[in-house]
């Protein structure tokens, strides 16, 4: 088997061109000649039926009883025939695909034309016979024009219509691979954008790091996980209370026993027991008047618990009352409450955390774009992809075609 001749896509009509010339120009040729052919015998038949609608109207303007309504018969088929020739399209290029187009639609026009004659001529007779002679022989000569296309486009022009298609597949060839050559660029562009958008989004990131370690706001973080610890802390020391405190919420709210502001401060505890301590004057005395009226509510037998729960609440309740077991937890809940607020309200945070919610609102646009041109470069992989399968089918179809026509081997590179 031969090598396949190489031909770049570029080239690929040129070269085709001058291989098929001797065939194709004569095809070609004879083609604008048939039409223009028949081009000239539509154009008399007209012409004729122009005559007929003229005589038709002379007949008819004499009102002879025995001609006028013969007249009117042919002055409407007349009509019919001017109307039914100026419809037919002459295609300005040839193809194979409008020359075929041309031919289906002049056989429709011939054909009715055909069957109107036979029909309406011999009930016209015995007038206007030398008109309908003239008409027949203009009518009969377009006929044989039209045979003599029809049979060139089915015995010759057929021949012609893979090199015709093959021309029209390099055309699309070449537009697909503009299109890639644009995919290509766009992908490469949204490539470097989103390459820059990385970068931004890495020195914001950097930035945001080095403000949250920088002087007041990276002391405010460590207060703040101090805060946490204790809140660890103070949870761990009021665990047994809990359940006691949510029962004598319920108890309260049911049949009274508190006022208003100690129902406000039971429910503190029970939410947030941090932030109700933290609020506590020295002596912590809101949690202690609550807890002694709670512990009477127990002795009163008013508060149900189970011995084991009851017995650890006792107890801590004593050690809370009684031995003040969390003086220590409590200042430090104080100091770092006053060092948390003397640290917010300094201009050096106030200043660090603006331009920290503006980095971060930086970082939340980056993340926006970035996801704008992921979705971008799916879509043009996508259709990069679908460019590159349709120009392999067209080359594939090239080469068949070629080789179908010609005879050659020819790789489209």
């Amino acid at each position: 088997m031969s090598e396949a001749l190489k031909v770049s896509s570029f080239d690929l009509r040129e070269w085709l061109k001058s291989e098929t010339s001797s065939v194709f120009v004569p095809i070609h040729n004879k083609a604008e000649r048939l039409i223009e052919k028949i081009r000239r015998a539509l154009d008399n038949v007209e012409e004729v039926s122009r005559m007929l609608l003229k005589n038709s109207n002379k007949e008819i303007e004499k009102r002879n009883k025995k001609t006028y309504g013969r007249a009117r018969a042919l002055n409407k088929l007349a009509r019919l025939f001017i109307d039914r020739v100026k419809q037919v399209k002459i295609p300005e290029e040839v193809s194979y695909e409008n020359f075929s187009e041309f031919v289906d639609e002049t056989k429709k026009v011939l054909a009715v034309t055909e069957i109107d004659v036979r029909t309406w001529f011999p009930r016209i007779s015995p007038f206007f016979i030398l008109d309908r002679r003239k008409f027949l022989t203009v009518f009969e000569k377009t006929k044989e024009s039209f045979k003599e296309l029809n049979e060139f486009l089915v015995k010759e022009y057929v021949k012609a219509r893979t090199l015709e298609e093959t021309f029209q597949l390099i055309d699309k060839l070449l537009s697909l691979e503009e299109q890639l050559k644009s995919l290509e660029n766009q992908k490469e562009k949204t490539e470097n954008e989103k390459d820059f958008v990385k970068k931004r989004t890495d020195e914001t990131r950097q930035k945001i790091e080095e403000l949250k370690s920088k002087g007041s706001l990276s002391q405010l973080s460590m207060l703040n996980m101090e805060v946490d610890k204790l809140k660890k802390e103070l949870e761990h020391k009021l665990r047994h209370l809990r359940k006691p405190f949510i029962k004598f919420q319920r108890l309260v709210e049911y049949k009274g026993g508190l006022t208003p502001e100690e129902l406000r401060n039971l429910k503190n505890y029970i939410n947030d027991p941090f932030e109700a301590f933290s609020r506590e004057q020295t002596g912590y005395p809101v949690l202690k008047h609550i807890l002694g009226k709670l512990s009477q509510q127990m002795s009163e037998g008013k508060l149900k618990l189970k011995p084991d729960k009851k017995r650890k609440a006792e107890r801590d309740i004593d050690a809370i009352l009684e031995k003040n077991s969390l003086a220590t937890i409590h200042q430090k809940c104080l100091e770092l409450v006053t060092q948390i607020q003397h640290l917010s309200t300094s201009a050096e945070i106030s200043k660090t955390r603006n331009e920290l919610h503006s980095l971060q609102e930086k970082l939340k646009e980056l993340a926006d774009k970035k996801e704008i041109l992921e979705s971008k470069e799916k879509s043009l992989k996508q259709a990069y992809n679908e460019t590159l399968e349709k120009i392999r089918k067209h080359k594939n179809q090239i080469e068949r075609n070629i080789f179908s026509f010609l005879g050659k081997r020819v790789k489209v590179v």
